[in-house]
């Protein structure tokens, strides 16, 4: 791993998170000022330089928030964490406007600070994979004629900038399409900014979308550029169009039309050049007469559509994306790939697949870490695409997935459930898989083919606090025997206990 730099011209700062950092193996590199770290940075190559970094906002010679600028016009997509005073607290703030992982506050905890800055390396890691993906796997794939199709209209608007309405089922990878007509436009060299209208709370979406001034509203204690600012001269993707609330659709209508906003509690007219593309899995024109969205608004949107073929309509194209995906997980994951059988592939290929090429991915991840060969067989398939029978139709039925969140029980309750799931897998046989496993394999698939991006945190929380309860149960409650038992420190199991909300 590339080491975390530290920028700060108090020695004992440094001292103090070099030894931390590498009491958790994290290597480590300091400086006692900007300009040193900037000639650094200028010599580095790819694998000498910073994963993150973590500076001073005062320093002699230059701030941490000039520093910040500088590093972001050389490397806009690595953290930095910014420590501050307390007084200096609206200037940490302002930081974030400048593109910061996160402000530190002095003096500081130093099991916390540790912690913020492993998430920022978590956090630079994932990022690091999400860009080696894009450049490594092709844009789409698809020999259908459906998706011909699109291929063909993405060509003809390459050089357009004309708005572009893309329709399809969820899963069939609208973004990939936006994505691939912003690359081919005259704007590539300019940002591409997404935004899921359904996924952002109505009160939130006008700050997100037009951004807000300082003091429009409680908690705006800085000036906010919206996503229309930072997509300037590139493209804007507005996915879910249709669950736009409806008195955005006419803020939105308004900048179609005249390419001017403004700012929530703003006076100043912003003019926006800016391409949208918008997505929508709905029935737009249904929508319309349901009164839901503005038809002037959907006729505006509406100048080219694209429309996506659901994955059961080119079935032709998947034995080529499943060993595509396959290739994919293989790499993630640093193993060999898995081949597929043709009779696999016949049964996925027969599969009805609501959740579309998403979907289809899911899987391959889940046979590259779960079946048991090199070779792929129909056994080895997921229970719902093994057992499921060949569709009669092109339609597929709707599945419904479940998202509710179990009740939160006591810590007493839950240290209870712990001894007992405990004594009961104490009676299993320790060469067989027991039923936590399969339970977990279960959970873990539900989650996947559901679409969260989320499920290692979820069921890693979980897990851990499982252990510490059972741990806890087991020693009384003596968080220093129940460590010694884990095989964890002192100071881990406090902080754990902490993050998971085991002590409220």
């Amino acid at each position: 791993m590339k080491p975390i730099w530290i920028v700060d011209d108090d020695q004992s700062i440094r001292f103090v998170l070099e030894k931390a950092l590498l009491r958790e193996d994290l290597p480590t590199r300091s400086f006692t000022n900007a300009r040193d770290m900037l000639s650094a940075l200028d010599a580095a190559n790819d694998e000498e330089g910073p994963q993150i970094l973590v500076s001073d906002i005062r320093m002699p010679g230059g701030s941490g928030l000039d520093l910040l600028a500088k590093v972001k016009e050389r490397h806009p997509g690595l953290p930095v964490i910014i420590m501050t005073a307390f007084s200096d607290l609206d200037s940490a703030v302002s930081a974030f406007q400048g593109g910061a992982f996160e402000y530190l506050p002095k003096p500081f905890d130093l099991p916390k600070a540790v912690e913020l800055i492993r998430r920022a390396v978590e956090e630079s890691q994932r990022e690091e994979v999400a860009e080696e993906r894009m450049v490594a796997a092709p844009e789409m794939l698809g020999q259908a004629s459906a998706m011909q199709d699109v291929f063909r209209g993405i060509g003809r608007l390459s050089q357009s900038n004309v708005t572009v309405m893309i329709t399809g089922e969820s899963g069939t990878g609208k973004e990939l399409v936006a994505r691939a007509l912003h690359k081919h436009s005259p704007r590539a060299g300019g940002p591409f900014v997404a935004i899921n209208t359904a996924a952002i709370p109505k009160d939130l979406l006008e700050s997100e979308l037009f951004g807000h001034e300082r003091g429009a509203f409680t908690g705006a204690q800085t000036m906010r550029r919206g996503r229309f600012e930072q997509a300037e001269g590139g493209t804007l993707f507005l996915d879910e169009i249709g669950d736009m609330p409806f008195d955005l659709q006419t803020r939105l209508l308004r900048v179609l039309s005249d390419g001017h906003f403004y700012r929530v509690g703003g006076h100043n007219g912003i003019k926006a050049n800016v391409r949208v593309i918008a997505a929508t899995h709905q029935d737009l024109e249904q929508r319309v007469k349901e009164g839901n969205f503005r038809e002037d608004l959907f006729h505006r949107l509406n100048v080219i559509r694209l429309r996506l073929p659901a994955l059961r309509e080119r079935r032709d194209d998947i034995p080529m994306l499943a060993r595509h995906f396959l290739m994919v997980s293989a790499k993630q994951l640093g193993v060999e790939p898995k081949r597929i059988s043709d009779a696999a592939l016949t049964r996925l290929t027969h599969f009805a697949f609501p959740g579309n090429v998403r979907q289809l991915e899911n899987i391959c991840h889940w046979l590259t870490v779960m079946a048991p060969a090199q070779l792929i067989e129909p056994k080895d398939l997921p229970p719902e695409v093994g057992s499921a029978p060949v569709p009669v139709e092109t339609s597929p039925a709707p599945v419904a997935t479940s998202t509710a969140t179990p009740p939160v029980a006591s810590t007493e309750t839950r240290a209870a459930e712990a001894s007992s799931a405990a004594a009961a897998a104490s009676t299993s046989s320790p060469t067989e898989p027991q039923d936590w496993e399969r339970g977990l394999e279960a959970e873990a698939m539900q989650l996947l083919l559901a679409g969260h991006h989320d499920v290692w945190d979820r069921l890693t929380r979980r897990f851990e606090s499982r252990l510490i309860l059972t741990a806890l149960q087991n020693t009384r409650g003596r968080r220093i025997e129940a460590a010694q038992k884990l095989g964890i420190g002192r100071n881990t199991i406090t902080r754990k206990i902490q993050e998971l909300g085991l002590d409220d």
